[in-house]
């Protein structure tokens, strides 16, 4: 499945866009939008969006130019540098006092909820809290874009038209689905809600959390954590299972014995940082130490990473921290939800 949060969580990221990302978006207008909208129309008629919700929503597009200037604000490649930042910045910001404390007090004034939806979908209910944190800090900053004005925008400026343009389709079957016009906010992005989907995985993966018959990932904070554990549940949550744990790596350790030799399809850059897989047993007896917690299973397969390099925290990774990664595809990422879980339960 396609990773929607790299798109999410740029949205919501703080973007201070410069001369030239200015001068790239001037280059469209409304009048090229409503040029484009044709296409647009054709394309949801043909995806089965009936031909009355398609008369009702296009009049009433506007072009964001603010979506276009934002999105060409972000980097279309690489720099060229090869070079890794540290993790712990990263930590500090993500896996603060602020959020921990937000988190503790929901999960523990929602412990019941949480704990039965944890049942229904076989995750562990702080990742959930975790996940909301992360993405929205607990609601407060979910975006205040129209979903179709901007999936539409997008469509139009066409560096990702195919992307986008079915997002838009998507939303659109969001409103025959009963999600009415006044509810599609989001990132300028079209990430929504707060646990931030695009509105195809909306359409596939939010549930119902708190009994009221909607998948209501705005206003319901149960909708929204029985919609990411439903997600986490589809990815392939392993239940009674860690995500990972801290560990110690002995100054001799050979690397070159355990550097995984596979190139993942997805995200190699994400997936080359991580050692070849072997089971907890086989760490325990290459030396690794426990930072905290408790080992996993001697038979769990895990792998290593060392975020900050060696002498500093590294971690053993199990299949759940690829879950995680499904989520939104970066080591920081997935590993400060990891972090800001433990804490949380703690």
């Amino acid at each position: 499945m396609r990773n929607i949060f790299l798109i999410a969580a740029a949205g919501l990221a703080l973007v201070l866009p410069g001369a030239s990302s200015q001068a790239q978006s001037s280059r469209y207008t409304a009048e090229g939008f409503s040029s484009y909208l044709p296409t647009l129309r054709a394309r949801a008629l043909a995806a089965g969006v009936s031909r009355r919700t398609v008369e009702e929503v296009f009049p009433t597009l506007e072009f964001s130019a603010r979506t276009v200037e934002l999105d060409q604000a972000q980097p279309g490649g690489t720099s060229g540098s090869t070079a890794t930042p540290p993790f712990e910045p990263y930590r500090r910001q993500h896996v603060n006092a602020a959020l921990i404390a937000g988190g503790q007090r929901r999960y523990q004034s929602n412990y019941s909820r949480l704990q039965e939806i944890g049942r229904r979908y076989g995750v562990e209910p702080s990742v959930l809290i975790a996940i909301y944190g992360h993405e929205t800090s607990y609601g407060a900053i979910t975006g205040n874009f129209d979903v179709l004005n901007s999936l539409a925008s997008l469509a139009y400026e066409g560096r990702r038209e195919d992307l986008f343009a079915s997002e838009f389709v998507a939303a659109l079957k969001m409103i025959e689905r009963g999600v009415p016009r006044s509810r599609l906010k989001s990132s300028w992005a079209g990430a929504m809600g707060y646990p931030q989907f695009l509105p195809s995985v909306y359409l596939r993966l939010a549930v119902d959390g708190d009994g009221d018959g909607q998948a209501n990932i705005w206003q319901s904070e149960p909708d929204a954590w029985a919609s990411i554990a439903n997600y986490f549940s589809k990815s392939g949550w392993k239940p009674n299972t860690p995500w990972g744990v801290a560990v110690s790596v002995p100054s001799d350790f050979n690397r070159a014995a355990v550097a995984s030799r596979l190139r993942a399809p997805r995200c190699p850059r994400v997936f080359e940082r991580h050692s070849r897989w072997m089971t907890i047993g086989e760490w325990r007896r290459m030396g690794m130490q426990l930072q905290s917690a408790s080992w996993p299973r001697d038979s769990e397969m895990a792998s290593l990473i060392e975020p900050d390099g060696p002498g500093r925290t590294a971690y053993l990774l199990t299949t759940n921290y690829r879950t995680i990664l499904d989520y939104n595809c970066s080591n920081f990422y997935a590993l400060s939800v990891g972090l800001l879980a433990d804490a949380v339960k703690r």
